[in-house]
């Protein structure tokens, strides 16, 4: 399959040039280090010249992508699935059973795994596929996968695929030192370093702003923020679970739509939030850095440090969800009375003052149907679209981003609809199935 045909699959007029010299780099069979900055499309720039290094002939997995968080694998699949290739690909990850993924496996014979490590490691140790025909090793966010908690686990998972050719890291930002069992800086090994960082003009496109709090809880403070960003969508990162659900509370009974996202959550309960988010009907995402890498989530305008970052490394990343390609973006540091500005800033703030009187609570004009079948039921989306227009009474413009999971299936309607949606559908069934479906919560 040509580059060109899955560009034009995708809508995507031309490569970058970081994705072009990606390209060619991966004809030099080299191992390969990328460093770009987030949102300039490092996903498809690994994906494109590995479906093309992949053999229509050959059987098992060839390749393997590791990425350190389960929404990143999600992500990576379904940019995969888009594309169109006669390749099959999966990804495996927390939040179901081992089991249930090697059954699907052995089914479907992916020529593509995307995981987790942790989840991996398991499959490897269960013998649940042929690592010795995995030639490919590709580590998305590599910084983060080849911290120094994890590094035993990696080594191990290397262990593992005795056959790899090659080794292609990506990140944002470098690491210090990348391990020797990784493979990569040895003698025997040349290696392609493509450094983009240096290029990077999102710095142009983000405003930053510092915001006082007078008090050391800043709970206040940021509900004024928001009132007054309003409908823009808004990630804000705290640097706790806990934290999140103390704002994610504090904020709900303010009335305020928001959701928390962090790695404690139940996976469908991270699933949902993270669609109601991406859908409009949330206008705010409380969460922990688990959201500030790999995820790709179109038109967030605002990013809110309700604590500040540990490191440059966690500022770069959590900032890189917003002024995405060419997008601007602005970045919000809520400072306390005893806190002071980071030293790794690359410019100095404006401060930004709070209106008084505060506007009104932000009222989304989405809201989210649950709809308690998915794929597993054979629901497709033009099924589910079909129904809200025939027995719901909907129109083209009721109707927004529609995702069929597994076991459930969520679709964004205009508020105004919801009533009469949920009155016309009770008790009608989709493809001659009887479900539930009411507004996701």
């Amino acid at each position: 399959m040509e580059t060109t045909d899955i560009l034009l699959r995708l809508g995507i007029g031309a490569l970058t040039p970081m994705q072009q010299a990606m390209d060619k780099a991966w004809d030099t069979d080299n191992d390969i280090v990328l460093l770009s900055p987030t949102g300039t499309g490092k996903t498809l720039a690994f994906l494109l010249p590995l479906v093309r290094s992949l053999s229509p002939s050959a059987e098992g997995v060839q390749a393997v992508v590791l990425t350190p968080a389960r929404e990143l694998a999600q992500q990576t699949e379904q940019v995969f699935r888009s594309m169109g290739t006669p390749y099959g690909v999966m990804s495996l990850h927390g939040g179901r059973p081992a089991m249930d993924e090697h059954r699907l496996m052995r089914a479907s014979q992916p020529s593509v795994l995307i995981a987790t490590p942790g989840r991996l490691g398991d499959h490897l140790r269960k013998g649940n596929f042929n690592a010795n025909t995995v030639e490919t090793l590709v580590i998305d966010e590599f910084d983060k996968c080849l911290e120094l908690g994890f590094q035993e686990e990696m080594e191990g998972i290397l262990k593992q695929l005795p056959n790899l050719r090659r080794h292609i890291l990506l990140s944002a930002t470098d690491a210090e030192e990348i391990p020797r069992f990784v493979g990569i800086g040895k003698e025997t090994t040349n290696t392609v370093r493509l450094d983009f960082l240096s290029a990077d003009t999102s710095a142009s496109r983000l405003q930053l702003y510092t915001v006082a709090s007078m008090q050391k809880d800043k709970l206040e403070t940021l509900f004024g923020l928001l009132c007054t960003l309003g409908n823009t969508p808004t990630l804000v990162f705290a640097n706790y679970r806990e934290s999140v659900e103390r704002i994610a509370a504090f904020l709900r009974d303010k009335r305020f739509p928001c959701g928390a996202f962090h790695g404690g959550m139940e996976q469908e309960d991270r699933e949902r939030t993270l669609y109601r988010f991406r859908n409009g009907t949330l206008p705010v995402l409380i969460s922990t850095d688990l959201a500030a890498r790999g995820l790709d989530i179109e038109g967030v305008e605002n990013i809110v440090h309700y604590h500040l970052p540990a490191s440059a490394d966690a500022f770069t990343h959590r900032n890189g969800r917003t002024a995405r390609w060419e997008a601007t973006g602005n970045a919000y540091l809520i400072i306390g009375p005893e806190e002071h500005l980071p030293d790794y800033l690359p410019q100095v703030p404006s401060g930004f003052r709070l209106p008084n009187p505060l506007p009104a609570l932000p009222r989304p004009q989405w809201t989210t149907l649950y709809i308690g079948k998915g794929k597993k039921d054979k629901l497709s989306r033009a099924d589910i679209v079909g129904f809200l227009y025939k027995k719901g009474g909907l129109g083209r413009d009721d109707v927004g981003r529609v995702d069929v999971l597994p076991h459930f299936a969520l679709a964004a309607v205009r508020r105004d609809r919801l009533r009469q949606v949920l009155q016309l559908t009770q008790g009608e069934k989709i493809k001659g199935i009887k479900t539930r479906i009411e507004e996701a919560k």
